[in-house]
């Protein structure tokens, strides 16, 4: 569907704006015990040192539109073989606006580092992003998790690779900095 010209020419104003200032990113997370809260901070941070604007919310109580965002990043934990109810509900919820911006996609899986739970984690994400066939990645991935707290207090079990979560975000970033969809 086409806008009309004047809404056109109002939005490449806005644009126009905002990306004068730079690019903007929305790193929304939905997390039980927060290590995907802790991985979607890290996230964040990396995408500011690349030079993006960024917001962190609860995927939760991310109300607002997200068409103002160049890059949108959706973090949720894996339990059970399936994805956070909260970040499906944000897919759900911003699904307009979500078709007009560059979007990446985390989950956080297995607490064990073998190849085999590292496959089935991923395989668990992709079935949960079936369920959003209008939903095209820039950038999907799934990162070790963690042992909630008290689960094992003595020793937690963390997976969580951060060299690879910064790199992973280092290339999220690159397509974040390109223009909206």
């Amino acid at each position: 569907m086409q806008s009309a010209p004047s809404e056109q020419h109002e939005r490449g104003d806005q644009e126009a704006g905002r990306r004068a200032v730079g690019p903007r990113a929305l790193v929304a997370y939905a997390t039980k015990h927060g290590s995907t809260e802790e991985v979607a901070r890290f996230i964040g941070d990396v995408l500011g040192r690349r030079g993006l604007r960024v917001d962190i919310v609860p995927a939760r109580a991310a109300r607002e539109a997200v068409d103002g965002y160049d890059l949108v990043v959706v973090g949720g934990a894996i339990y059970s073989g399936r994805w956070h109810r909260d970040a499906h509900r944000f897919l759900k919820n911003h699904r307009d606006e979500l078709l007009h911006v560059h979007v990446a996609v985390f989950g956080m899986g297995p607490r064990d580092t073998t190849d085999e739970a590292f496959a089935r984690a991923v395989s668990q994400l992709a079935r949960a992003l079936t369920r959003r066939d209008w939903l095209t990645p820039v950038a999907t991935a799934v990162f070790g998790g963690v042992d909630p707290p008290s689960r094992r207090p003595e020793k937690l079990r963390d997976a969580r690779d951060w060299t690879v979560i910064e790199a992973w975000a280092t290339s999220v970033a690159l397509v974040g900095r390109q223009a909206p969809l």
